[in-house]
């Protein structure tokens, strides 16, 4: 962004201000469907790698199959 000096004399170059960054944020969603301990294994390896905190999923919900759960964990990303 330039802005030019309202002066009307000196005939000042304009001056240059470097953007701000806007901050683009996304929404992720990651399910992970299996049995129960599946689900539980799989959301501790990604706390382990240091992914997302166990408290960010949601409680695991049944799917209507034998012996499966869903659960989802939702996340902001900042787009660079």
């Amino acid at each position: 962004m330039t802005f030019q000096s309202t002066d009307s004399g000196a005939g000042a170059p304009p001056i240059s201000v470097p953007p701000v960054a806007t901050g683009k944020f996304e929404t992720l969603r990651l399910i992970a469907i299996g049995s129960l301990p599946a689900v539980q294994i799989t959301i501790k390896s990604l706390h382990k790698h240091g992914y997302a905190e166990p408290n960010d999923w949601s409680k695991p919900l049944p799917t209507g199959r034998p012996n499966e759960v869903l659960a989802i964990l939702t996340k902001k990303l900042h787009l660079e």
